[in-house]
């Protein structure tokens, strides 16, 4: 059992908590995941590692409330322990100094980009870091984010923080204008990460994504999270879970993402009210 020794709510249904685990927090890296199940009949969900801690022997991950397993989890407090947390998992960001990073997160994928803007400020790059949201209750952690980032750009939909727009948009207007950019990494939901990449495409950006949001097992195993990659099929969990985004098959990812959506919804149903909906 892996208790909880810290909760804070970041925004509206969106959570961090601090696990002790020890083992994990020994070998975690930036971009890496960890598989966790809340009790013994619990489904397997990766969650990205925000942060980590080897001498406390902890590992923060920050999730949103919105599946069966999320609702469940949140409703654990300090104290509680979840039954399963195996990591870390997957390929960690390739860090190096490229020259110029820019980083960009939609929604509660902030958490996600946070470790990684700190690598690769550690590593001597420039971080320009853009973040995205519907609006500006649903923001968190600018404060940590500017301390390792040279330029950091909000943006939300209604205009309510920063600039108004969606998250692709800064980064569009500094490649129109012939700004230097040698990298990015963009992550959040998928629709956000398909246009980040198609933004970057026409310029010859590399463009990395990461593809956590179809992971299940994250062994290999189930093949859930088969991803088109070059013409090529690759799984997630174990060759990612990042990619080049230039090179993913979209279409087809966001299509299998929606294969189980009625039965989601049967779930959380069930979930909520455990005698059956009404």
């Amino acid at each position: 059992m892996y208790p909880i020794i810290a909760v804070d709510e970041l925004v509206p249904r969106v959570r961090l908590y601090r696990i002790h685990a020890p083992r994990v927090a020994q070998k975690a890296a930036a971009g890496q995941f960890v598989i966790l199940r809340v009790d013994e009949k619990g489904e397997r969900i990766p969650l990205t590692i925000a942060d980590w801690d080897a001498a406390e022997g902890s590992v923060s991950v920050v999730f949103m409330e919105v599946g069966t397993t999320t609702t469940k989890l949140a409703r654990l407090g300090v104290g509680d322990s979840i039954a399963d947390f195996v990591g870390p998992l997957g390929n960690p960001t390739e860090v190096e100094n490229f020259g110029t990073v820019c980083l960009m997160a939609g929604g509660f994928a902030t958490a996600t980009i946070m470790p990684i803007a700190r690598a690769m400020k550690a590593a001597g790059n420039y971080i320009i870091t853009i973040v995205g949201a519907r609006n500006k209750d649903l923001l968190f952690w600018q404060d940590r984010l500017a301390e390792v980032s040279d330029e950091l750009i909000i943006s939300t939909d209604d205009g309510s923080a920063g600039r108004k727009g969606v998250v692709t948009e800064p980064i569009k207007e500094k490649l129109e204008r012939g700004d230097k950019i040698d990298r990015v990494i963009a992550i959040g939901p998928s629709i956000m990460m398909k246009f980040s990449a198609l933004t970057t495409q026409p310029y010859g950006v590399k463009t990395i994504v990461s593809m956590n949001p179809i992971m299940i097992d994250g062994t290999g195993m189930c093949g859930c999270c088969r991803v088109s990659v070059a013409g090529q099929t690759r799984f997630a969990c174990v060759d990612g879970p990042e990619f080049d985004a230039h090179a993913i098959d979209w279409d087809s990812f966001m299509s299998r993402q929606r294969t189980y959506i009625d039965e989601e919804k049967r779930s959380l149903e069930l979930c909520r009210c455990p005698e059956g909906p009404g």
